[in-house]
């Protein structure tokens, strides 16, 4: 379970809570609108949580990772932000000849 010394280091400056008890944890980054929804599956540690992410509202949650911990879940997300707000790189196009 995510105890409540952690969930108290959720940072409202950055995030918008929706939902934070000892289980569960959805969030919104002021910086990008996406939503984070962390859950803590107590597996192989107590404080292992699994990330889902979407990018607005109304499309559906997917998978993005897994962390040993809320804070490194919450760090990752800070990574995800910074890069997301650099700008998606642009994939090479091959052409055929």
């Amino acid at each position: 379970m995510f105890d409540a010394e952690s969930l108290a280091k959720l940072d409202a400056d950055y995030f918008n809570v929706i939902v934070a008890d000892g289980r569960d944890v959805t969030i919104q980054s002021k910086n990008t609108g996406h939503y984070w929804y962390l859950h803590c599956a107590e597996y192989p540690t107590a404080g292992a949580c699994v990330i889902f992410h979407k990018h607005n509202y109304s499309c559906p949650y997917h998978q993005h990772g897994r962390s040993r911990s809320l804070r490194q879940a919450l760090k990752s997300i800070k990574r995800h932000d910074a890069w997301q707000l650099k700008g998606r790189p642009v994939k090479s196009i091959k052409r055929l000849k």
